[in-house]
């Protein structure tokens, strides 16, 4: 299990966010075209992530406000694999999938999220992450912090929940 500390925001221009992280010289890892399917579980969630760089099964916890806030992750990377998702929806069913395009951005510890979620709009993602204990919830804080600080980020920009929550809301409210 690692400690990440982090925050979601709206965003309306996705490229101005981009390039005000590009100033400080990260390092791109690409462009994924993700679908993430949530599962039904007592507690936390649970997403089998499949895009064409990351694939991980991620089990975590984290409360619901808006700004920065941890999250206890469990990940498991894996290869693709169609019986996976398939062995999953069959024992617990699927609660929603969600489907983005997201630009992957690392500095240090620090991984950056520039993502179109179908159905949603525009969202920029930081995560600190302390995958062993060494950084500390403190310096994650900080770094969150500073990187909402540098994109200009509004208190009124954070959104409290994770994508799956927001099209869970969104289609409850067309039907």
């Amino acid at each position: 299990m690692h400690i990440n500390f982090e925050w979601k925001a709206r965003v309306k221009d996705l490229l101005q966010s981009e390039q005000l992280l590009l100033q400080q010289q990260p390092k791109f890892i690409g462009e994924d075209f993700q679908t993430d399917t949530y599962f039904n579980v007592p507690s936390g969630r649970l997403k089998l992530r499949e895009g064409n760089i990351e694939n991980a099964l991620i089990h975590y916890h984290r409360n619901d406000f808006a700004g920065a806030k941890q999250s206890d992750v469990i990940l498991y990377r894996h290869n693709p694999d169609a019986l996976l998702q398939q062995i999953l929806a069959t024992a617990l069913g699927i609660k929603i999938v969600v489907e983005k395009k997201r630009r992957i951005y690392f500095m240090g510890n620090v991984k950056f999220h520039f993502d179109e979620v179908t159905g949603l709009g525009k969202f920029v993602e930081v995560e600190a992450i302390d995958t062993n204990g060494s950084i500390g919830i403190e310096r994650l804080k900080q770094q969150c912090n500073h990187y909402a600080s540098l994109f200009g980020i509004a208190d009124e920009q954070f959104v409290s929940r994770s994508y799956s929550d927001l099209l869970l809301a969104k289609k409850s409210s067309t039907s």
